[in-house]
């Protein structure tokens, strides 16, 4: 996980999202079948650690506060102290529900706001609104942004595989360093929206769908 000892649980989810960001098969041609098994083997050697150090930070967690029902075992108020351990659990269970309960985010009003290196993948954002949101770095795999207003928004370096971006408001937005590749960007809107530097094309559309796409320059892609 290429991470120093005495990491946190938040270093170590923060290293497993830029590892899977650089190692996942879908950056990988599908022709090129050397690297697509090495990717998925990595991407497993990385999973694996991810919730062998999760597991330990778990155990580590229940020992820290184990000690003081050991110390009070003499009393009968052990017992009630003893039930920090369902307490523990509950923080286990709120940073993974919340992707369940709030996958679906259509329609939402995100505009302005500051999602920066936030993970969002898979999530239901279609005809959210985004516009001048800070979405650079974030991780969108396979994110569902149809209809979705992302005018002006921020999509610096974004990871965008995949994702569902038909009849979405791109006008203005800043896509410099994004990854589109496989995205479905039918009849989205991409008027006015930064993807070069001079003459050199810094958006990644390896697979993208633009049928129909309103582009940068106002022309229709074909």
């Amino acid at each position: 996980m290429e991470l120093e000892p005495g990491a946190t649980l938040e270093e170590v989810n923060q290293a497993y999202k830029d590892l899977v960001f650089v190692w996942h098969p879908d950056r990988i041609p599908k022709d090129n079948l050397r690297l697509q098994q090495k990717a998925q083997d990595k991407l497993k050697a990385i999973n694996e650690a991810r919730e062998k150090l999760r597991s330990l930070k778990t155990k580590h967690q229940t020992t820290h506060h184990s000690p003081p029902p050991q110390q009070e075992k003499p009393s009968q108020t052990t017992q009630k102290p003893y039930s920090p351990p369902p307490q523990q659990e509950k923080p286990s269970q709120t940073t993974q529900k919340p992707p369940k309960q709030n996958s679906d985010l259509s329609g939402k009003d995100y505009s302005r706001a500051n999602l920066s290196n936030k993970d969002l993948s898979g999530r239901n954002l279609s005809y959210a609104n985004l516009s001048g949101a800070n979405l650079s770095d974030t991780f969108m795999h396979k994110v569902n942004l149809r209809g979705a207003n992302l005018s002006e928004a921020n999509l610096f370096r974004a990871n965008l595989l995949l994702a569902d971006l038909r009849e979405a408001n791109l006008r203005a937005a800043n896509l410099i360093g994004a990854d589109l590749s496989g995205a479905d960007l039918r009849g989205a809107d991409l008027t006015g929206a930064r993807i070069r530097s001079g003459e050199r094309l810094l958006v990644k559309l390896v697979g993208t769908n633009l049928a129909g796409a309103i582009m940068p320059d106002g022309s229709i892609f074909q």
